[in-house]
């Protein structure tokens, strides 16, 4: 659930990484990041093991909040591969409850 009214910069925002509201609000002001990716390069917000989907929404609120643009005109991150999370095993194409090596 995302709190209403402003996040204090102490808050932690992206759990994966330990990065700030205010270290977000920082890399939206120095270097005019208008996109969640931008954000996501410049400070890590959105690297960890959940790819942003637990942070993904608050960093689009403070970009939002900093920029005065409206969520829709906010790109969000772009998706890498795995878009969710695989096992080794299903990277190596092993059957299942094989190891891989049959």
């Amino acid at each position: 659930m995302i709190p209403d009214g402003p996040i204090d910069d102490d808050v932690i925002v992206c759990r994966c990484e330990e990065i700030t509201a205010g270290e977000i609000r920082k890399a939206v002001r120095e270097y005019k990041g208008e996109s969640v990716t931008e954000i996501k390069r410049r400070v890590r917000a959105g690297m960890g093991l959940c790819q942003g989907r637990t942070c993904g929404k608050l960093v689009t609120r403070i970009i939002q909040e900093e920029t005065g643009k409206k969520p829709n005109e906010i790109l969000p991150s772009t998706d890498r591969p795995p878009v969710r999370a695989v096992t080794f095993g299903e990277l190596a194409g092993a059957k299942e409850g094989g190891c891989g090596d049959e």
